[in-house]
């Protein structure tokens, strides 16, 4: 069983020492993690952590490792990975990036409140992120950046990095060591090794593209790794390593292939949704990212977003702008709340959620309809089995609020 989430973005908290992960290689538990390699002429930097987190990641290291800091690089452009940047520049301190990752910075920073109202309603309930998000630390100064490939020789030891499109942001990078077949992914397969991917994460972020994903893993299994170091944790083993690597590219792949199969003869976004699925030989834990959002993902990466459904997807007039006149047309708000309980009872919580929507967009304080949400709700979060964790967040966050709401 994989941890929660929460108990693994927690993992570094309190006073602990860097993991010495052996041949020269020292890991810091972060929300995501960053690693020191070593070396005899200088060390290099694998992400720098939050900001608030960066004195904690500066202290380990140094009692690892006396050597300067000759080197910073990133996995990604997100907040986790980036944010402690300027503690760790200085004066010959080189950082290199691939080259999109001033444009990640770029809207990451523009949409800063928004991210973190979505953030904070998905994960406030067990992480501090309006007070660690409160303001923007300095932005990284890239002193060199690469396209495709950047082969950095310092201190005996040969290190590559090389694009992988792919990952959470269109900069991921994974960092090579041929000489010891290390590999450092970051979160180019989220959080969970061996898991289904998210090529959308329920924070909000732009929608990852599955080929780009597929090419990015096969460049990772193409090296050969006997050692992989993901965000959170390790993994060793040649063997193991490319049959988690190829299972999840498979998957993926199949997902991708039958999806565009039933666009092709016509299916809709929803019959996609509910009716594409693994078969048993590629079937993997949906612990961060799940098989339906996974198919919408592919969807609305090749089509957008205009279904062919209806007119008013072209226009500004959303379908809640009716719900008072649907309301009135049932007789009130009792009707549309009774057909809620029925859908219920009958084991159709989403359509029971589609009415109470309706209800509380006009009645917000509607008791018996927030206490048919509530209940909608617990079916869905127990018909799930508690597996996915943004989604748990999310349900068990709506659960709360109507039931704070229903109280009142």
């Amino acid at each position: 069983m994989a941890p929660a989430l929460d108990e693994l973005v927690k993992q570094g908290e309190g006073e602990q020492d860097a993991v010495d992960l052996g041949d020269g290689i020292f890991m810091s538990r972060n929300i995501a993690n960053s690693y020191l390699v070593t070396t005899s002429d200088g060390d290099v930097l694998i992400n720098t952590g939050t900001d608030f987190e960066a004195p904690q990641i500066r202290d380990r290291f140094s009692r690892v490792s006396s050597g300067p800091l000759r080197i910073i690089t990133f996995t990604q452009g997100h907040p986790d990975h980036v944010g402690g940047w300027s503690l760790f520049d200085g004066d010959g301190v080189e950082t290199t990036a691939q080259a999109n990752h001033p444009d990640v910075r770029e809207y990451w920073r523009h949409l800063h409140p928004f991210y973190v109202r979505r953030i904070m309603t998905l994960w406030g309930a067990f992480m501090d992120v309006e007070s660690a998000a409160a303001q923007l630390p300095p932005e990284p100064v890239l002193t060199d950046s690469f396209i495709d490939s950047r082969v950095i020789e310092l201190g005996g030891r040969r290190i590559e990095l090389l694009s992988t499109p792919g990952g959470e942001t269109t900069d991921a990078l994974v960092v090579w060591l041929p000489e010891s077949r290390t590999v450092f992914i970051g979160n180019l397969m989220g959080p969970f090794f061996g898991h289904v991917p998210n090529l959308y994460t329920l924070r909000g972020d732009k929608l990852r593209s599955a080929m780009a994903f597929i090419h990015s893993v096969d460049r990772v299994i193409a090296l050969r790794p006997e050692t992989l170091i993901n965000g959170h944790d390790v993994f060793r083993g040649a063997d193991q390593i490319a049959a988690t690597l190829t299972k999840v590219r498979d998957a993926t792949k199949y997902l991708r292939d039958r999806t565009i199969e039933g666009m092709n003869a016509g299916a809709d976004l929803w019959t996609l949704m509910r009716d594409v699925s693994l078969p048993p030989a590629l079937a993997l834990p949906q612990v961060h990212g799940k098989v339906p959002w996974i198919v919408r993902s592919i969807w609305e990466e090749h089509v957008g977003w205009f279904r062919y459904e209806s007119t008013t997807e072209l226009y500004d007039v959303p379908p809640s702008s009716v719900w008072a006149d649907i309301i009135d047309a049932a007789g009130g708000t009792a009707a549309l709340t009774a057909r809620a309980i029925a859908h219920a009872e009958a084991g159709r919580p989403l359509q029971a959620l589609h009415l109470t929507d309706i209800v509380l967009a006009t009645a917000p304080a509607d008791t018996a309809a927030l206490d048919v949400k509530r209940r909608a709700l617990e079916q869905l979060l127990a018909a799930n089995g508690r597996e996915n964790h943004s989604e748990v967040q999310w349900l068990e966050q709506e659960i709360r609020t109507a039931s704070v709401e229903e109280d009142q």
